[in-house]
Formats: structure tokens, C-alpha cells, sequence
């Protein structure tokens, strides 16, 4: 096992960077090297690990979908009214039911067989989907009227509702007929009963997460429970699998809304809280996403994809083009959006991996007629919007979406610091270094230092490198040397590097210093857009 966790880990990773620096999404390197070293050709893969894959996957689904809570704006979802409700429910509801009524003409199933698929089809991916958004909301597009907050929210109450319709109608098909339930004296039906559990599962769910919000809120903060941010981690991730596998105990909830929702109250319960535990889950997510896509890739049976490639094509088509065409129709009609910004749901709410994935093959395994093209058809989901969607959500983002402020509240600051250190031949020089290489190992950061030279002194700049050698040992560094007016070449410096903050000294060590520098310091503070710390003495 430990030999096929290298394999999955390293190819993914390599494969992920080579189509990214080739211009295509990660994820379609790590599903292409997923088919290549699983059991189809190379077979690197052990059976135990694919044996796991399920439990792997949900894994990784709970830690995206956290990220997902812990990125929602509630301000901007508030701004949208029922938009965002409306695209969790309509889009995927009008693909489904398209999806059944196309598949009786294609496959000859009938309709409910057929509704079974369309809710295989009709769920979207939040591994694609969920980093897709957040990334969109890093860099501002679309944030002013809150279309990745929609989305997000959007896709998270869609899943719940087709995997609660297709779980039912699972169950319904494979017994041939549904147990009959009393409620208040009157007899129902399993279809009869679903609007209830749809709405049992969704206010559970939302209870859930709002609980367990709570409660991490008074470990990790009022009692003190832990002591650095990996114990925080361990107890919000633990938190988040109990959510999402207590399903299975007491299945009256949805597991992976109450994830959501946790990530959500966190942020209205305790924004420090929430921001340490975001950054946490990014890590944690970079090793989930390349599982989970080799993975995906090691499952996929090609050789099922053969008899229904055209007619699957055609299926997931006409339903992603018109089932949710209709569907986002519907659900922005009366909002603020822009005709650019409604046809950007096509490309950001197209992508299907993760459910498609996990449920794809259920049907088959329970004995359902047809169980063999609906796996299909969910492999050929995954091959062909899955990298796409990824790909066309960053490509048309700026055509289609205004660009906004971005709030570092509810994303991840991404990128290491840059400081920059300003150092002349003073004593007050090494006080500069000091301060800087204590900002960078704090943030994990990195200096550039930087000597303003117009008297070309050798020895000056060989003194200061040495001196800077020795307080950055540790600390990934450059030395640089510009010509100029010294307040001028600072500032010039600071911006065109992109820096996060200038470190300077105030004062020099003599009373001709105290004047030069005080005035270079001052001159710097008054022209640097740039945040600038002054160093004393």
C-alpha cells in the first residue's frame, strides 16, 4: 500500500503540474495518470487502495466542501435573495428530468430507470467546482454581486437534493416496490414521502452544522483545548468526517450540507477561528485533490464507454444545454445579473466528477436493468465536463464577470510575503536585516535587500552582503543595488516587486545621519503606497 500511496502521490502531483504548465487544468493530468498507472494498464495500483477508494473520496469531497463553508459570504448571498436557493434546486432538477425523458428515446428505460440517471448526470462536482469558485473569489471576479457565493451554495443544496432522490429511487428499483410509511394517518409511498425527507435532510443538516460550529468555537477558544493550529486542524477535520460517515448511523441528516454549514457559522462565530482552520484545510486539500483525481482516473472503466459514446454524448448535451439552460434561466430570472454573467453558469456550473464517481456504479452493483450504461454514461460525464468546466471557469471568468474587491476575510491569502529591507552602511543596517528576517520566518516569508549605491563602493556592498548572508542564513533572499534619488528608487523598488511591506531604518548612529536618514524615512513613509515599517536605534 505504501508503495501504490508514491505512486499516487507523486505521479498526480508531476502529471497536475505538466498539464498546468501547458495550459490545462490540473486535474486532467491527475486523472489521465490515474488511468495510467491503474488497473487498466501499468497496474501500480494495489487492490487494498482501490479497495479504499470510496472511503478516500470521501475524504477528500468533506475537505472540499469545508473550504467551500469556510469561503461563503453571507452579506453576498444575502445580496442575491433567492438566486442562490433557486440554482440549488432548478438546474439540476430541469437536467434530470430531461436527462429521463431522453433516455426512454435513447436506451428505451423507462422513466424511472431514466430519472435515476438523470440524477447521476445531473449532480455537480464540488472538487472541481468548489476550487474553481474560490479561486474566482481570490482574484475578485464576479465578488460584487456575489456569483461565486451563489454557485458554491448552489451546487451544495443540488447534490443534496439528487443524491436524496437518487438513494430513494435506488431503493424503490432494486426492491421492485417501496415499503409504505404512516405519517399522520395517512399512508405513503416512497416518492410520495421524498419532499419530506428532502426537507427533513436540509433543515437536519443546517442544525448539524450550526451545532458543531458551536462546539468547535468552545474547545478550540473558550476552554483551550489545543495549543497550536495542527491540534485545531485534527479537531475540525475529526468534526467534519463525524458529520459526514454519522450519515450512515442516523440518516436523517445531510452530512455534507452540515460540513458546509459548519464552515459557514464558523465564520459568523469566530472569524480568527475560521481563517487559521481555512488555511489549514488548503493544505490538507492539496494532497486530497491529487487522491482523489488519480484515483478517479485508476476507477474509470473504459471499455464500457464504447457502445454508448455517441448517444451518451448527445444525452449529456442536450441536458447540460438545455435541461440547465432552462434551469439557470429560471433561477436568475428577476436578479441583477448581467446576460454575460447568466451565460457564465454554462462553463462554472457545468463540471460532474465527484458524485458521478462515488454513485455511478451503485446501480449496476444493486441488480438495476441498464445499470451497466449508467455507469457508463457517468465515466463519460466525468472524461468530458470535468476538464472542461475547469478549464472554461478560469478562460472566460474575466470575458464574462466584472472584477471586484476582494475580501481577505473569507479567502485564503495566497503566495508567500516579500519584504523589502532598504540598508545603507550605518550600524542601524543590521537592526533592518534583523527586523526583516524576523517578519519573514514569522510569515514564511521571503527579503529582497536592497542598497541604494551612488558612490559605486565595492568594499559598502561587499560588507553588506556579508552582513545579510549572515541574519538571512535561513531565509530565501536577494541583494540588490539601484542608482537614484534614495526615497525614489526605494519606492520604485518596493512596487514594481510587488513587495507586502518596506522595512527601514528611522535613525543613523551620528547627528548628520539622524538628519539624512530621518528625512529618507519620512520621504519613504510619504510617497510608498506600500506599508512601511520603520526601524530605530
Amino acid at each position: 500500500m505504501l508503495a501504490s500511496a508514491l505512486w499516487i502521490l507523486f505521479m498526480g502531483f508531476f502529471a497536475g503540474q505538466l498539464a498546468q504548465r501547458l495550459g490545462a487544468p490540473p486535474l486532467i493530468g491527475m486523472i489521465l495518470v490515474g488511468i495510467a498507472i491503474g488497473p487498466q494498464f501499468a497496474d501500480f495500483i494495489s487492490p487494498e487502495v482501490l479497495g479504499a477508494a470510496d472511503e478516500l473520496r470521501l475524504v477528500a469531497v468533506t475537505i472540499i466542501l469545508m473550504k467551500a463553508g469556510l469561503g461563503l459570504d453571507r452579506e453576498k448571498l444575502a445580496q442575491q435573495g433567492t438566486v442562490a436557493l433557486r440554482l440549488g434546486f432548478l438546474p439540476a432538477s430541469t437536467e434530470a428530468v430531461v436527462v429521463a425523458f431522453l433516455s426512454m428515446l435513447v436506451f428505451n428505460f423507462d422513466f424511472l430507470t431514466g430519472l435515476l440517471l438523470g440524477c447521476v448526470v445531473g449532480a455537480e462536482s464540488p472538487a472541481v467546482i468548489v476550487p474553481g469558485m474560490l479561486r474566482l473569489k481570490s482574484l475578485g471576479w464576479g465578488v460584487a454581486k456575489g456569483i461565486p457565493d451563489a454557485i458554491l451554495t448552489g451546487s451544495a443544496l443540488s447534490d443534496v437534493l439528487l443524491l436524496l432522490v437518487f438513494s430513494l429511487l435506488l431503493n424503490f428499483l432494486g426492491q421492485q416496490e417501496g415499503e409504505l410509511v404512516t405519517l399522520f394517518g395517512i399512508t405513503l409511498s416512497p416518492v410520495q414521502l421524498l419532499p419530506f425527507q428532502i426537507v427533513l435532510e436540509i433543515v437536519l443538516g443546517l442544525v448539524a452544522g450550526f451545532v458543531f460550529a458551536r462546539l468547535l468555537v468552545l474547545v478550540l477558544v473558550k476552554q483551550n483545548w489545543t495549543r497550536n493550529i495542527v491540534q485545531d486542524m485534527i479537531i475540525a477535520a475529526g468534526a467534519a468526517l463525524l458529520l459526514v460517515i454519522f450519515t450512515e448511523v442516523f440518516p436523517y441528516y445531510s452530512g455534507y450540507l452540515a460540513v458546509m454549514a459548519m464552515g459557514f457559522f464558523l465564520i459568523e462565530f469566530d472569524a480568527p477561528l475560521a481563517r487559521l482552520i481555512r488555511g489549514g484545510f488548503d493544505v490538507l486539500w492539496t494532497i486530497a485533490e491529487i487522491v482523489l483525481f488519480v484515483l478517479l482516473g485508476a476507477t474509470i472503466q473504459l471499455q464500457v464507454l464504447g457502445n454508448v459514446l455517441l448517444p451518451g454524448l448527445l444525452l449529456l448535451a442536450v441536458g447540460l444545454v438545455i435541461g440547465r439552460g432552462i434551469g439557470w434561466y429560471l433561477s436568475t430570472l428577476g436578479s441583477n445579473w448581467t446576460w454575460k454573467e447568466k451565460v457564465f453558469l454554462l462553463p462554472g456550473n457545468m463540471a460532474k466528477a465527484t458524485v458521478q464517481a462515488a454513485i455511478g456504479a451503485l446501480p449496476l452493483a444493486a441488480g438495476i436493468e441498464g445499470g451497466e450504461i449508467i455507469l457508463a454514461i457517468a465515466a463519460l460525464s466525468i472524461l468530458t465536463t470535468a476538464p472542461i468546466g475547469a478549464w472554461a471557469t478560469q478562460v472566460f471568468a474575466p470575458k464574462l464577470l466584472e472584477k471586484g474587491e476582494v475580501d481577505p476575510t473569507k479567502v485564503a491569502v495566497t503566495g508567500r510575503p516579500v519584504f523589502l529591507a532598504a540598508v545603507d552602511t550605518s550600524p542601524l543596517a543590521i537592526q533592518v536585516l534583523r527586523k526583516a528576517a524576523d517578519l519573514a520566518r514569522r510569515s514564511n516569508g521571503e527579503v529582497i535587500v536592497l542598497y541604494v549605491d551612488n558612490l559605486g563602493d565595492k568594499r559598502a556592498v561587499d560588507e553588506l552582503k556579508s552582513k545579510a548572508n549572515q541574519v538571512l542564513a535561513d531565509i530565501r533572499y536577494e541583494f540588490l543595488t539601484q542608482s537614484g534619488a534614495v526615497p525614489e528608487a526605494i519606492v520604485q523598488v518596493a512596487q514594481a516587486r510587488q513587495v507586502t511591506d518596506v522595512v527601514i531604518g528611522k535613525r543613523g548612529h551620528r547627528v548628520w545621519e539622524e538628519v539624512v536618514l530621518g528625512s529618507v524615512s519620512q520621504a519613504v513613509l510619504e510617497m510608498s503606497p506600500i506599508p512601511v515599517i520603520t526601524v530605530d536605534s
